[in-house]
């Protein structure tokens, strides 16, 4: 079995639901709570096993105070890793443009020359946290990790999947024992057929490249990932992992955003406390 050395993170897009904010800083670089969400991304990949770290990211967007040396800010916060502070430091990385937006699979097709083998795809503004820990007790997302597992016993390309209660935003799958056999993007929701949806983890396999090619862009424009996806579950397989046991944080638009911090820092030992009484003091005013 091939190993998964790389992993993309996709972060082109343009955070038009986070204007102003967007036009300030990254939505990648927008914190949950005190860490920002593509150093809880970077360290998810990292934990998942991979060598090397591809970014996707657009013309316009600045993510260099990730890739800089920031140690000597360690100096300020002895407790905290340094790897929260330069969360590149030590990772091999590449950071590639996608100059005209062109969805998801165009995305990956950025990046795909400079990679051989099967890979981890996480999307830029979609954390999955299982352990809500502060910066001085860090430990990272095992979601990655689970995808690799799967893709080891099955050698199949993989998804990660979660269970909503508003299927009709998201990509909703069929499932038949553990492998997807439709996907059915944003039904009306009395026509949803299960409430288990993508949620933003892939783990695509070494033929993703001459699949979008064959499935290009030009012919069915931003649906071309779906398409690469249909093509594996008519043939070998595509393996469904249920993520559901994980907080699904989404960074990509303001209330979800909102709800995330608050979610998060009632679950982190330093912070709920004091958040829950002043919660409940505010909400009697």
């Amino acid at each position: 079995m091939t190993a998964v050395e790389d992993a993309i993170i996709v972060a082109g897009g343009l955070g038009a639901r986070m204007l102003p904010a967007s036009s300030a800083i990254a939505k990648e670089s927008m914190p949950l709570v005190d860490i920002p969400a593509l150093t809880h991304l970077v360290m998810e990949a990292v934990n998942a096993g991979v060598k090397r770290v591809h970014v996707i990211s657009s013309p316009n967007k600045d993510l260099s105070g990730f890739f800089r040396d920031n140690s000597h800010l360690s100096i300020h916060r002895k407790d905290i890793p340094s790897e929260l502070i330069s969360p590149f430091e030590g990772v091999e990385y590449q950071i590639h443009i996608q100059h005209v937006a062109r969805g998801f699979g165009d995305a990956l097709s950025c990046a795909l020359h400079a990679i051989s083998g099967p890979f981890l795809v996480l999307l830029g503004d979609n954390l999955l946290i299982d352990e809500h820990t502060s910066p001085s007790n860090y430990l990272p997302s095992n979601a990655s990790k689970q995808l690799v597992k799967a893709y080891s016993e099955s050698g199949l390309p993989c998804v990660g999947l979660s269970t909503v209660e508003d299927p009709e935003n998201y990509g909703v799958v069929v499932m038949l024992d553990n492998r997807i056999t439709e996907i059915v993007e944003k039904p009306r929701k009395e026509d949803a057929p299960s409430n288990k949806v993508l949620c933003g983890r892939y783990l695509f396999t070494e033929d993703t490249n001459s699949l979008l090619e064959k499935y290009d862009y030009d012919k069915f424009g931003e649906m071309q990932s779906i398409a690469v996806q249909q093509h594996w579950m008519k043939n070998d397989g595509l393996i469904g992992v249920d993520l559901s046991d994980f907080q699904w944080y989404d960074s990509g638009s303001p209330l979800p955003w909102i709800k995330s911090q608050i979610d998060h820092a009632l679950r982190r030992e330093d912070l709920s406390s004091d958040l829950r009484e002043w919660l409940i003091s505010r909400l009697q005013r």
